[in-house]
């Protein structure tokens, strides 16, 4: 992996002189206060502007701040028309363009497709602030209200959408974002190195169509530079065969049935890694062809180890799509450096005091680290953040501790959480740096834990302690997903997590159990789960506490048959879990799990010449009943249950004893539509409640009392 600069080691801009703003301003009456005259740099973004750095625009903002830039936020703007992104004025470099901490579509709407009535990132919860498809939307807005300004779009919505790509929303393939949104730049992943270069270089009057070359950026153009090399991604992985649309003017009989065999895959010739490009199947062939989209999302994916990634090209009708390789991670100095900026940590005070339900959840939380090398095909974590562990320093998170004590308002000495995408990588990586720097795994977890993988918990432990002897603080909890498979290779973390940081319950998410759906999300079985869970009731038993582990699972996932929720109810059942909501499997764009949604095939395996074929439940009825089946206990879905035993040949499980799944009894009022989501609040997976829980006693029991 090449070394880049620091970020922090550009020759700052002029404005670098002036102190920095307490809020990025928001309006002209801010800015004259602050004495500018204009803005640098201008971020878009479909989020209330909250100046924490959990927030994704005040990180960037912050960040080029930093550099010495002026800096503006325009926050969920009215789309309607091109008035409210002249507020600020012409930025002198460019627009920033985001949708937010989350994909519009997934903030917008549910599994279901329906619109959800609230949004966590708006004052007041309420929804319907942002428009759907927000960074084209947004994009386009500001190229009508100042045309000559260079447009940069990021973000995770455009991180994930930087090929072709399959929408659930539209249910099609559509091109590439930056096509729609009209952007002259598109930055993906965590972006602070790319952003940082591209401003230093336009400041520098380099024109935004010659800057080509940096890491994590996605741009289009037409034509291949001289001195370059491109490999056919099909030399590099066969697609299986392709079927060709039929000919109108050729015999009918066989055509259909006629498969085009793809040339065997070669030996490329080697060529320099930095001057090569691997060109994937063209925008309209994954239209076509379902097995030529999921070859070009295997070979995306083996291509986005920033140690050995090329750079890839797919063609959009005339233009091609250019993305160049994964950005190089942050190196500790430079996280810290990042999470140390002079964040106020509070809403900006445009709001007053309106809540926003995402800051409440996060306002007294650290991050520790970035990205996950688990894997999960359904998780878009690993396509925008990767899958190398970027780390703080211990001694970084405790003066971020110290701050916050000293400076948010409303502290009382609960840290809320000590994570990031997930609880337990902190300081986790392949023991080589040459290894990693090769490999090309999706999952350093699966099938099982990689023996190259260092899984010592010793200074994540550590930082735990070092967090709790900080002066004015009580408790500190972790929220963070715990990886359990992880977490049972330490017992002596087990302990420390139960011992001191969980406030009753813990979610850990097994996501199902059974083999068929298991091994297409990269999973562990749920062996690996009752090992954590059985460590985890030891250590709270000795600690004199009543804690549970609360499961989350989904349903409908590709590979997820009837039969799998079947046994998966069961298995609740027996272990005395209530779902309390539920969420059904939504694709999310690039995912190895959305390529499957859309194909019926497994990118990630082959059977001869072909990908694996997958099972999808795919119909509203189908998903519906997945969905029944993690609320057995909800006497609402039993007659749809009843039903889909009998037709399972499950008949058996339908009566009143204590191995049978629901009763052969009807409660009066009862027997309607299941329950889906509880006031279209979003939630990733779902949530469970031990059932004989004094906390959370059953109905029967509610009555007794």
């Amino acid at each position: 992996m090449p070394e880049p600069a620091n970020i922090f080691s550009y020759r700052p801009f002029w404005a670098k002189r002036l102190t920095p703003a307490p809020f990025l301003p928001m309006s002209l009456e801010e800015m004259e206060a602050l004495g500018w005259d204009s803005c640098d740099i201008i971020l878009v973004t479909g989020d209330a502007y909250v100046d924490h750095p959990s927030f994704g625009m005040a990180v960037i903002g912050r960040v080029l701040e930093a550099q010495g830039f002026r800096v503006g936020i325009i926050s969920q703007p009215e789309w309607s028309g091109p008035e409210p992104f002249r507020a600020l004025g012409a930025p002198n470099l460019f627009f920033g363009v985001t949708a937010g901490n989350m994909d519009s579509m997934v903030n917008r709407y549910t599994a279901d497709r329906r619109p959800r009535s609230d949004d966590a990132y708006t004052p007041g919860g309420s929804g319907g602030k942002r428009p759907d498809h927000s960074v084209v939307v947004y994009a386009q807005r500001t190229r009508e209200a100042y045309p000559g300004v260079p447009i940069i779009i990021g973000g995770i919505e455009a991180s994930l959408r930087r090929i072709a790509h399959y929408d659930y929303w539209d249910q099609k393939v559509n091109r590439s974002i930056l096509l729609d949104a009209r952007a002259d730049l598109l930055v993906y992943g965590n972006a602070e190195r790319a952003i940082v270069e591209i401003a230093h270089r336009l400041a520098a009057r380099e024109p935004v169509d010659t800057i080509t070359d940096i890491r994590g950026t996605a741009f289009v153009r037409k034509g291949l530079p001289e001195g370059w090399a491109e490999i056919d991604s099909t030399t590099l992985d066969s697609p299986g065969r392709v079927v060709p649309p039929a000919s109108p003017y050729a015999p009918t009989a066989g055509i259909a049935e006629a498969a085009v065999p793809v040339a065997p895959p070669s030996r490329p010739v080697p060529v320099d890694r930095d001057r090569c490009v691997v060109r994937l199947p063209s925008h309209e062939q994954v239209v076509d062809h379902r097995d030529l989209y999921a070859h070009a999302s295997r070979v995306m994916h083996l291509e986005t180890n920033p140690g050995n990634a090329r750079a890839l090209v797919q063609q959009h009708g005339k233009k091609d799509v250019w993305v160049t390789p994964p950005p190089i991670p942050l190196a500790t100095e430079e996280m810290d450096g990042v999470y140390e900026l002079p964040y106020k940590r509070l809403p900006h005070p445009f709001y007053n005091d309106a809540k926003i339900p995402a800051y409440d959840m996060i306002k007294f939380s650290v991050t520790i680290q970035r990205g996950c090398f688990g894997g999960c095909t359904f998780c878009s974590i690993t396509e925008h953040e990767g899958r190398i562990i970027q780390n703080r320093s211990q001694e970084s998170v405790v003066r971020e501790i110290g701050k916050m004590r000293d400076t948010v308002p409303g502290f009382t000495g609960q840290i809320s959480d000590l994570g990031g995408p997930t609880a337990n990588m902190y300081r986790l990586a392949c023991k080589d740096p040459k290894i990693e720097a090769a490999c090309r795994r999706p999952s350093c977890v699966f099938p099982g834990i990689c023996e190259n993988l260092n899984t010592n918990h010793a200074p994540l432990i550590e930082l735990y302690r070092k967090a709790r002897a900080v002066p004015g603080v009580k408790k500190v909890s972790i929220a963070s997903g715990v990886r359990y498979d992880l977490a049972a290779e330490s017992p002596e973390y087990v302990k420390e997590l139960a011992t001191h940081h969980v406030g009753g319950y813990l979610k850990i998410a097994p996501e199902h159990t059974e083999e068929g759906p298991l091994s297409k999300m990269l999973k562990p079985g749920i062996g690996t789960y009752e090992k954590f869970k059985q460590l985890f009731d030891r250590f709270s038993r000795e600690a004199g506490k009543e804690q549970y582990v609360i499961p989350y699972f989904i349903a409908a996932h590709p590979g997820t048959r009837d039969e799998d929720m079947v046994s998966l109810a069961l298995w609740l059942k027996k272990n005395g879990f209530h779902a309390d909501q539920v969420q059904a499997f939504l694709p999310t764009p690039m995912t190895f799990a959305a390529a499957m949604y859309h194909t019926g095939k497994n990118p990630m395996l082959r059977e001869g010449k072909s990908f694996e074929d997958v099972y999808i439940p795919k119909s509203r009825e189908q998903r519906r009943l997945h969905k029944a089946f993690l609320r057995w206990h909800d006497a609402n879905n039993w007659p749809l249950l009843r039903e889909a035993l009998t037709r399972l040949g499950r008949a058996d499980l339908i009566g009143n004893g204590k191995d049978q799944l629901i009763p052969l009894w009807q409660p009066r009022g009862t027997g309607g539509a299941p329950e889906g989501f509880r006031g279209g609040r979003p939630f990733a997976t779902q949530h469970t409640r031990p059932a004989n829980n004094p906390a959370h006693p059953s109905p029967k029991a509610r009555r007794r009392r």
